[in-house]
């Protein structure tokens, strides 16, 4: 884990929401969260500032969006959450942060089922329809990054010794190909390209394109090291 990851994990919250404060959230959602646009869309923008741990400027929310934890997200400015997308986090001291400028394109699901776990995704990112992103490990995505439809990103894995939860790091400008999987304790190095269809399952070094199953580096750019 990064000196960063270690800092962010830091400032995961602990402490519990009320009965009260789920109580609001669920009102909220209920009644707000299938309002069409462009009503709909105002009236999230105003309402869900309550709910959300922080919400940025001009956050646009279409109908249709689940939410279940709001209390532990943080979301920047100049958000795009399309329909159906779906944000669970179940446990008090974890934590969901989106960054300026991120788009989750419809049918985006991520959830963090288990406690401590932090799912981090930096700023100018795109997440395309149907990604799957699960705790309970930590997942950082870099600034900057194109993940295509369809891939899914799972922070955590069977072993001979039990569930790891060694987390996934997705650095700065890389770009996942549509149907991508990437399994728990990866690292994917800043300026990679992963080709559709690929299974990740060990460190890719910077700079790299890496295809198959498993995905293996087919080809290095200026920069990168094997």
């Amino acid at each position: 884990m990064t000196v960063e990851q270690v800092n962010s994990y830091q400032e995961l919250p602990t402490q519990a929401p009320t009965v009260w404060s789920r109580t609001v959230e669920l009102t909220i959602i209920n009644f707000i969260g299938s309002i069409p646009r462009p009503l709909g869309t105002l009236l999230r923008r105003l309402a869900y500032r309550s709910i959300f741990a922080r919400m940025g400027r001009r956050v646009y929310i279409q109908a249709g969006v689940e939410l279940l934890g709001a209390r532990s997200m943080e979301v920047g400015d100049d958000i795009k959450i399309l329909r159906d997308v779906r944000l669970e986090i179940r446990h008090p001291n974890s934590l969901l942060r989106i960054g300026d400028r991120v788009c989750l394109d419809r049918g985006v699901d991520i959830r963090a089922t288990g406690s401590d776990c932090l799912i981090e995704i930096s700023h100018d990112s795109y997440l395309g329809p149907y990604v799957c992103m699960a705790g309970p490990g930590h997942i950082k995505i870099g600034k900057n990054c194109q993940i295509a439809s369809h891939t899914g990103i799972y922070a955590n894995n069977h072993r001979e010794y039990g569930l790891s939860r060694e987390g996934i790091e997705i650095q700065d400008d890389c770009w996942i190909g549509s149907g991508v999987r990437i399994l728990d304790g990866v690292t994917i190095g800043k300026g990679s390209v992963i080709g559709a269809g690929a299974v990740v399952t060990k460190n890719i070094p910077p700079y790299s394109i890496a295809v198959g199953v498993p995905a293996k580096v087919i080809k290095l750019s200026k920069g990168g090291v094997a």
